[in-house]
């Protein structure tokens, strides 16, 4: 597979490791920049409107956050938005755990339930590949 230069892909994963989604999309040639989010008692830099130097390079992002919890779904709608605002064509998945119910969210960022498959991460990178050609 091509190598993608400017292919950055952002996972935002506050609570702990997710080598598996991260290796597997660096071998498909995607830097990957790994996000375990603000330190306790401070806000997202993007939620409190003071921007973030990761997200703006993201071309695509996975974020593998609690939807049941209110800033997590505030982190989740703000990226949703700022993309929008922008005109940015900007792919992103959200990890939830299986059979979770789903808490209301952004209706353009779709969900994979558990732990994303191989062929669910090449449809990721191929969406985000196909981003930056378009872009």
């Amino acid at each position: 597979m091509e190598h993608v230069e400017d292919g950055r892909i952002l996972l935002v994963v506050p609570d702990g490791d997710d080598g598996f989604t991260a290796s597997f999309l660096e071998r498909s040639g995607h830097p990957v920049t790994t996000c375990h989010g603000p330190r306790p008692g401070s806000a997202c830099p993007l939620v409190h409107g003071d921007g973030c130097a990761w997200y703006e390079g993201a071309h695509g992002i996975v974020f593998a956050l609690d939807l049941s919890l209110p800033d997590h779904r505030a982190i989740l709608g703000t990226y949703a938005r700022a993309a929008k605002a922008t005109g940015r064509d900007l792919p992103m998945r959200a990890v939830v755990p299986p059979g979770s119910p789903l808490p209301p969210g952004p209706d353009d960022v779709l969900t994979w339930a558990g732990e994303p498959s191989v062929s669910e991460l090449d449809g990721f990178a191929a969406l985000v590949e196909a981003a930056d050609r378009l872009a």
